[in-house]
């Protein structure tokens, strides 16, 4: 059953998925500034107590969060640009060539360009000793960096990784000079000598993440909100995780992937998917106690309340494409130590596990078994209970209390482009099921959502303001033209807030605002 980490009593949740990317802010990207405190007062004033977000790991080519350069660290392109002009870290003038922006879409390439400028500008006032005593050093500040360095035990690997990248002009690990390649202490020392600057501007960035962070966190939770969380099981081949682990990996000599992960054909494609992620190397981490996994979860239950792991069904089996394959048609399953893992994880959280089990897909008996044994919840998504003209395990009367129920996700269509676009059948169906002529067909879905007998309700943001597919967040298989949807300030209305209100009081998910708010300044 769904409990926050080590309090007891279950309750109804009900929420909002929108990607600190998709925030209102005048620099190309929403982050973690002013509007991202708009949007949790926003959900405060309508009643609701979670936030779900994408991973909020460094994105790499493509700019999936599903494919970040860390398993750890956090998004440099979210970093609020108004605390560093606060902190004098930033200067007007810096911003005499800022572009001007869509505030419905993110434009990466720009906006990767632009705001790398201001971060490095800011990392270099923030280690010129001239510069910081003139505008009165900041020793707090300089005192809390050190001592997030000296303690995060990702970061050391994960700096001389990005630093080796820059070093060797964005080429994956696996092309880089050998002695980097696959390092020795005292060749991974000599690195960390010549690349100490680099090293330490991605120190800088990851402090400022997760100090930025950790605020925002408790602004959330202070208001009675939890944040759901996100993590890829698969990890990105050029990633700082994989290069320093390589024995945890089913790589190659020369550290290419022997095989790779993906799904077989299923509703999203005809062909499968191949993500190309390697393999992890499980009778290792069964050695090892699991250790890099267990660091991995903790660590990101420092940073959300509850945590979504995308593709659950890894962890009974999975699916493995020999390195080479064109799709992911011709591949194999295999089976992942879950029953085991999951009992280790447990043990060493020493709570009820708060994780959510994205259970889509080819799902088989073992995987439904591995899932109830342990009390997680699975997904339903109300598109697809229509999508199968038949009696089908997404209709909400076959629901059970322990899942979590979603109109879409971020892979899905907007629920209006969605009904759009659907079969005539899919249609007929919804109308008879709720019995409505789907005019209002967003609001309708949220409120089966919300009606529904699960102890969590979650709606994308778009489907709150009602949007079409034009802002859709993902389309998977399509490698070009996601990620990018954004909303605006205006959005936020009060007439919005009050209709999510009244829908969060009806169904029973309504969580009123503590007597006593968080006093830290936005």
């Amino acid at each position: 059953m769904l409990e926050q980490n080590n309090k007891k009593k279950p309750k109804k949740y009900a929420g909002i998925l929108a990607h600190p990317t998709s925030f209102p802010s005048p620099y190309g990207i929403g982050d973690l500034g002013p509007g991202a405190y708009q949007f949790i007062d926003f959900l405060a004033a309508s009643g609701l107590n979670l936030w779900q977000v994408l991973p909020l790991g460094h994105t790499g080519f493509g700019d999936s969060p599903y494919q970040p350069f860390s398993a750890f660290a956090g998004q440099p392109l979210i970093i609020d640009i108004d605390y560093l002009k606060k902190k004098k870290l930033l200067i007007d003038e810096d911003f005499s060539a800022m572009p001007d922006w869509d505030p419905e879409k993110i434009d990466y390439g720009t906006l990767i360009e632009f705001k790398t400028g201001l971060l490095k500008k800011a990392y270099e006032r923030f280690i010129d000793a001239d510069y910081t005593d003139d505008m009165s050093r900041d020793e707090e500040l300089m005192a809390k960096f050190d001592a997030f360095v000296k303690n995060t035990t990702w970061l050391a690997d994960y700096s001389l990784f990005m630093a080796g990248k820059d070093a060797h002009e964005g080429m994956p690990w696996y092309m880089w000079d050998d002695s980097l390649k696959k390092p020795t202490a005292r060749q991974k020392t000599t690195w960390k000598k010549k690349l100490a600057d680099g090293i330490g501007y991605y120190n800088f960035l990851q402090f400022l993440f997760a100090e930025q962070w950790q605020v925002l966190k408790t602004y959330a939770n202070d208001l009675g909100i939890s944040i759901v969380g996100d993590t890829p099981i698969f990890l990105a081949w050029d990633s700082a995780d994989v290069w320093s682990n390589q024995e945890l990996f089913l790589l190659d000599s020369k550290g290419y992937p022997i095989e790779v992960a993906g799904v077989p054909p299923d509703y999203f494609s005809a062909t499968g998917q191949l993500w190309g992620n390697p393999l992890y190397n499980w009778k290792k981490h069964t050695e090892t106690g699991y250790a890099w996994w267990i660091e991995r979860i903790k660590y990101q239950l420092t940073v959300t309340d509850f945590l979504r792991i995308d593709h659950f069904r890894g962890f009974d089996r999975y699916w493995a494409v020999p390195y080479g394959e064109e799709t992911a048609i011709n591949g194999e399953w295999k089976p992942a130590p879950g029953l085991n893992f999951f009992t280790q994880l447990e043990a060493n959280l020493g709570y009820h596990l708060p994780i959510i089990a994205e259970d889509l897909g080819e799902i088989d008996d073992s995987v439904i078994e591995l899932r109830d044994k342990f009390g997680l919840p699975g997904m339903k998504i109300l598109q697809f209970a229509f999508e199968n003209p038949n009696e089908n395990d997404f209709l909400p009367h076959n629901y059970t209390p322990n899942c979590v129920c979603y109109t879409g996700t971020h892979d899905n269509d907007t629920t209006l482009g969605w009904y759009t676009h659907a079969y005539e059948a899919s249609k007929d169906k919804l109308r008879r099921y709720y019995s409505t002529d789907a005019s209002d067909i967003c609001w309708v879905m949220i409120r089966a959502c919300f009606s529904s007998v699960a102890n969590m309700a979650i709606v994308p943001m778009q489907d709150v303001l009602k949007l079409d597919s034009w802002a859709r967040m993902n389309t998977p298989g399509v490698g070009e033209g996601n990620w990018a949807w954004r909303f605006k300030a205006s959005d936020l209305s009060k007439q919005l807030s009050d209709r999510l209100l009244e829908t969060s009081k009806l169904y029973g998910r309504y969580t009123p605002i503590p007597e006593k708010k968080n006093s830290e300044e936005k």
